[in-house]
């Protein structure tokens, strides 16, 4: 799911960078530093839709460089428990299969597979159907429900599922 939400973070400049382009220097590095991150908290920081209002910095004593605090506005893509996402299977093995939605990465176990698939471990591995289904190869499209999910400091792990109705390959 996507979020729009307010945030805060400090961002220390060198001296090098004082003068009429600070500001602009600020966006940048706010910009550089938190797109593209993930957080256990929020999740998985898209993109930067605003730099709110930037505090009077505070000097550090002994390197010169100052500290601002900046509120911005982030865009954030945090995955929950039960929900269904559409993802891209980036590789297969014995044990289940490894898919991409966006930034997150998911496993899908053997498990939770439906029954009439069957591994088929050769140079290109895939899980073929007993029911002549489209397989489940590097490169398909499947949609799964997630069952699992596990947020560390930065990086979210997901397990999920694709044996239940409505789930599993989408398209040919």
């Amino acid at each position: 799911m996507f979020f729009h939400l307010n945030l805060n973070k400090d961002i220390e400049i060198e001296p090098r960078f004082f003068g009429p382009r600070l500001q602009d220097i600020l966006k940048q590095k706010v910009t550089s530093e938190v797109e593209g991150t993930c957080s256990g908290l929020y999740g998985f920081m898209l993109m930067v839709t605003d730099i709110g209002s930037i505090g009077k910095g505070k000097i550090r004593e002994g390197t010169g460089s100052a500290v601002f605090h900046v509120q911005y506005t982030c865009l954030v893509f945090r995955p929950f428990k039960g929900e269904v996402l559409d993802a891209v299977v980036s590789s297969v093995n014995k044990m289940g299969f490894f898919a991409d939605a966006g930034p997150l990465q998911i496993f899908v176990s053997q498990h939770l597979i439906p029954s009439h698939y069957r591994v088929e471990v050769t140079d290109d591995a895939a899980f073929e159907s007993e029911e002549n289904a489209p397989p489940i190869k590097a490169g398909a499209s499947v949609r799964v429900r997630l069952m699992g999910l596990k947020a560390e400091a930065n990086q979210l792990f997901c397990v999920a599922t694709i044996a239940e109705d409505f789930l599993g390959i989408v398209g040919d």
